[in-house]
């Protein structure tokens, strides 16, 4: 799907979040800006002003859609955060080629941004593929990032269940085309609703199948995250979001991660969901977390008395 066809998905009138309910993300998008990558357009979001920048990215197959209401609340409260469509994904250009999805290659297009908005550095963070590129990026340059938001990383202990669940899909797409190709036309035309992760969700199976298996087979294939030698010499402020009951983003990843980084504390989740559906407390963490480390001179950041913890 190109970056006009998600243009042309339908909005549907902005649902302001009612304090203490559950959260109602708007689906209206805001109007997507963008800019070159090795001959590719990228996507991006804006929202919030001032110094204080968080890069935050979507999972895999998903775009800004599933982040956008994180983006809204962080930035009442004083923060510029920017949603990327990493290439492949949502707005941003989709290569039928899998050569062009790789970690490294994210993290390269996560700092051409920061080139774009003329920002020396940001805090970077994501859901999922987003938490694995942010760490990709910290060790590929440590100066450019401030600190890190590690949602749902999905490292050594993922593997097993992402093998069950992807390598079937990659083969379905391939061996069963035209019924893929069938299901994502029926998908796309289906109206979006007014909660965005769900628009996320409805935008990732309406990819046509050739760019869905492109973006599988190259993120699959190589690398999916830091080694844990590289892991441990990322010193940046990190704030881990781990939870339970969760195959493909283990809580045992979550917490080796924090034991690996010298300081990164952790912050338990009550589900997989509560970020999107009741998102004040886990939001207000985050919050917390950025004001501290942009109030620290420099990025390594974080007092050490602070580093390894848990909160739930």
């Amino acid at each position: 799907m190109t970056a006009q066809a998600f243009d042309q998905l339908p909005d549907e009138p902005v649902v302001p979040p009612r304090s203490g309910r559950r959260a109602r993300p708007t689906a209206r998008r805001p109007e997507a800006r963008s800019f070159r990558f090795e001959g590719n357009d990228l996507a991006y979001e804006v929202f919030g002003q001032g110094d204080h920048l968080l890069v935050y990215l979507h999972g895999l197959l998903l775009d800004a859609d599933v982040n956008r209401g994180i983006a809204e609340a962080l930035a009442r409260q004083g923060n510029r955060v920017v949603l990327l469509d990493l290439l492949g994904h949502g707005r941003s250009d989709h290569p039928e080629h899998a050569s062009a999805y790789r970690i490294d290659l994210y993290a390269r297009q996560v700092f051409a941004l920061l080139d774009h908005l003329g920002a020396d550095q940001a805090v970077l963070g994501g859901v999922s593929l987003g938490a694995n590129v942010s760490l990709q990026a910290a060790v590929l340059a440590p100066e450019r990032v401030r600190g890190l938001v590690v949602e749902m990383p999905a490292l050594e202990w993922a593997v097993p269940a992402a093998a069950v669940l992807f390598v079937p899909l990659v083969l379905a797409l391939h061996y069963a085309r035209p019924v893929a190709t069938v299901l994502s036309g029926l998908v796309r035309h289906l109206p979006r609703t007014p909660f965005a992760p769900m628009n996320s969700m409805l935008n990732a199976a309406s990819l046509p199948p050739e760019q869905m298996a492109a973006v599988l087979h190259g993120i699959l294939v190589g690398p999916t995250a830091p080694a844990v030698e590289e892991r441990r010499r990322i010193a940046v402020p990190t704030l881990v979001l781990g939870h339970r009951n969760d195959l493909i983003h283990p809580l045992n990843d979550a917490t080796n991660l924090v034991r690996e980084l010298p300081n990164a504390h952790l912050v338990r989740a009550r589900s997989p969901l509560e970020l999107r559906l009741w998102p004040d407390r886990l939001t207000g963490e985050m919050a917390e977390f950025l004001a501290e480390v942009w109030s620290i001179g420099g990025p390594s950041g974080r007092p050490a008395g602070a580093s390894g913890g848990a909160r739930r």
